[in-house]
């Protein structure tokens, strides 16, 4: 960049907003990424936003509305004339940002603007991907690839790439179809162009292609992409025909927007929420874990209450409830973060589901040893009692072991019955152990104070 992004430059920016400056607007904006621009347009009004969104040049628009948050982008089209976003937007973009600008609007809108689209063969592929589901393989792919039939030579291959990547940003791969457009295989470029012009493709290319059918899901294609390191994957549909491309850059999007469903979910968030959305719409994505909390209180002291006569006698048990409690709790969100997070990548599958658990309960077997030594030579150096040294000991071991397998359990049977098991971390699994890990030590206080003292 010609000029360095400092508050001056915003100033300058401010300012030529101000006084409706578009000459100095222009300049001002040709020096800064798209990504800089979207950044700039979500601290101003939608008014301003506007009114430099229509100084810039197609390409460059194109490129902004893409990287602008789902809120402000949602306004900056609800001001825009649908020729403006037809002509300068949708016809400058591929075939996926322009299914999901147009996923924002509603029917009848998406309808008036694709009538603006002089490019009908672009119009039918945005089309296309609007009937498929936003978050599977077809609702993410692209339309834009270079598809060329094994029976060419070389020579007329070369000429048919050309024509194709006309409006393609990046080739990644040539895929390899034939006549009936059913995907063969994939010919990396260096290939191509180091080949005899008159070879055919159907002897050069690899038939070992890594595909995805347009019915997967988007999680479910980022976790392939990652695990055989491929920078884009091609689409079939149910008979094999080759029908769009996912690129690198839409599975990034799909594992943040997955990584942050999952955060909220562990934090007891039910529904996809961000800081400028209303009180009300944040309040309710909450209070259900609150009150999930609410109720496991209540359990709690019903719990508490069962064993009264215990706690008024021997009081001092009271003293080691926090840590009890405290300590069940982390093991079992430790436990239930590690295997989401495996279920989440692939490492853990259904058949690995027992071998998990037997492990998860050999590591709460070590923790539990070492945290009750620790607290047994710590309660015997400082306490007197000897019955609460032994009680505080044997419930912490137990607790620990019981929440680490519990923790492991959960996420595990959600996930089999296609539940996300995000939502067992984090409330669900604290408050549980909560109950439990209560019962555990006054049952284990009661026999150990009954026999002792």
């Amino acid at each position: 960049m010609a000029l360095e992004l400092n508050k001056e430059f915003f100033e300058n920016l401010r300012n030529s907003i101000e006084n409706k400056d578009s000459e100095l607007a222009v300049s001002l904006l040709k020096e800064m990424h798209p990504a800089d621009i979207a950044e700039f347009f979500e601290e101003i009004n939608i008014d301003d936003a506007k009114f430099l969104f229509i100084l810039l040049e197609p390409e460059i628009a194109a490129d902004v509305i893409v990287e602008i948050e789902d809120e402000e982008r949602g306004k900056l089209l609800e001001s825009l004339p649908n020729e403006i976003i037809a002509e300068q937007l949708i016809e400058k973009m591929d075939s996926d940002d322009a299914a999901d600008i147009l996923g924002y609007l509603d029917d009848e809108r998406s309808e008036e603007i694709l009538g603006h689209i002089k490019d009908l063969e672009q119009a039918g592929d945005i089309v296309d991907l609007l009937n498929y589901d936003e978050d599977s393989a077809g609702g993410l792919m692209a339309k834009e690839l270079v598809a060329i039939n094994e029976n060419l030579t070389v020579k007329q291959a070369l000429g048919e790439m050309r024509d194709q990547a006309e409006d393609i940003d990046e080739i990644y791969y040539l895929y390899v179809v034939d006549d009936n457009n059913i995907l063969k295989g994939t010919i990396a470029l260096k290939d191509l162009l180091f080949s005899s012009t008159n070879k055919k493709i159907l002897s050069i290319f690899d038939p070992d292609v890594i595909s995805v059918k347009t019915d997967v899901d988007g999680e479910e294609v980022a976790q392939i992409m990652e695990k055989y390191d491929l920078v884009a994957i091609p689409v079939i549909d149910g008979i094999g025909r080759l029908v769009g491309r996912i690129t690198i850059d839409d599975v990034v999007d799909v594992i943040r927007e997955e990584a942050e469903e999952d955060y909220q979910l562990m934090s007891g968030i039910t529904e996809d929420v961000d800081f400028s959305d209303s009180v009300f719409r944040q309040s309710r994505s909450r209070i259900p874990w609150l009150l999930i909390g609410m109720v496991g209180g209540i359990a709690g002291s019903l719990i508490l209450g069962l064993f009264e006569s215990d706690i008024e006698k021997y009081a001092v048990l009271a003293l080691f409830l926090p840590l009890i409690v405290a300590t069940g709790g982390n093991a079992g969100v430790q436990s239930s973060a590690i295997v989401v997070q495996g279920l989440a990548s692939g490492d853990i599958d259904l058949h690995s589901m027992w071998k998990k658990l037997w492990k998860e309960f050999k590591v709460g077997l070590l923790n539990g040893f070492v945290c009750s030594i620790i607290i047994f030579l710590y309660n015997l150096i400082f306490s007197s009692n000897f019955a609460l040294t032994l009680t505080v000991s044997l419930s912490l071991f137990a607790v620990i072991i019981f929440a680490t397998v519990f923790g492991t359990f959960v996420p595990l049977v959600l996930n089999r019955f296609k539940i996300d098991p995000a939502i067992a971390t984090g409330p669900f699994i604290t408050t549980s152990n909560d109950i439990i890990g209560i019962f555990i030590y006054l049952i284990i206080a009661r026999s150990i104070f009954g026999i002792i003292l």
